[in-house]
């Protein structure tokens, strides 16, 4: 049987491979994903997909090239912070739909050829706007994994919400305790969907620090701030 004819007459290709892995993904999860079970949902025999892929980390670099390749690109009708936050949103978006892919692109000991290009994109978007080269790199870092579209959460529970009797307990013996995180805890707006915490908007969250962050990297662009200075200044 060739591998045409087993592939339902579809000619087998790398991208036909890829997109066939992270669908089985998103329906499956990253973590049932294997080489055999890929063959399963393509009607191949295993081997065939080592002629487009050669291994399974192979397979994750391409998975997370087209989650990465789904970001809008940059507007170019608007000035360079609305351009950088749409796009850090699309990311967000991006990622939304595929769950597992933060998990992908965190595990790759390098990054693969779309994120560069993505990274490369968001750099010269930084420096069309007038950001020096020296601002630019410590933007990049502040930002973080918010540039791909997800960031760590320090409240992550991953689970799902206690019973309100439980949770009145719960916040009795952490007032009790920890008065500063009940008394934030007990304010926030509920969204029962959030994989920040039990309380928290996720879409709020991702936004508002996002937006913290450029403001703070326009206002440090008009003050000529430099890393240079700053290190000169902290060790007077």
């Amino acid at each position: 049987m060739t591998e045409q004819s087993e592939a339902g007459r579809r000619p087998l290709n790398t991208e036909r491979v890829l997109r066939a892995a992270v669908a089985l993904a998103d329906t499956t999860g990253i973590d049932s994903l294997s080489m055999r079970r890929l063959a399963q949902e393509l009607g191949v025999v295993p081997m065939a997909l080592y002629k487009h892929v050669a291994n399974k980390e192979e397979l994750l670099d391409g998975m997370a090239d087209v989650v990465v390749g789904e970001i809008d690109p940059p507007d170019p009708d608007v000035d360079w912070k609305s351009a950088v936050r749409q796009r850090i949103l699309s990311a967000r978006q991006a990622l939304l739909r595929h769950p597992w892919a933060s998990r992908v692109i965190e595990s790759r000991t390098r990054p693969t050829p779309a994120t560069l290009a993505y990274l490369d994109s968001m750099i010269g978007m930084f420096r069309a706007g007038g950001l020096s080269v020296d601002l630019t790199h410590h933007v990049m870092h502040a930002l973080g994994s918010r540039v791909l579209g997800f960031s760590q959460e320090l409240f992550n529970d991953g689970g799902p919400g206690p019973d309100p009797g439980t949770q009145a307990a719960a916040l009795r013996e952490m007032s009790r305790r920890y008065p500063h995180i009940a008394e934030v805890a007990s304010r926030a707006d509920h969204d029962g969907r959030s994989v920040v915490g039990p309380g928290c908007d996720d879409q709020f969250e991702f936004e508002f620090a996002v937006d913290l962050l450029l403001d703070g990297f326009d206002r440090l662009r008009r003050q000529g701030w430099s890393s240079t200075t700053q290190r000169s200044h902290h060790r007077s």
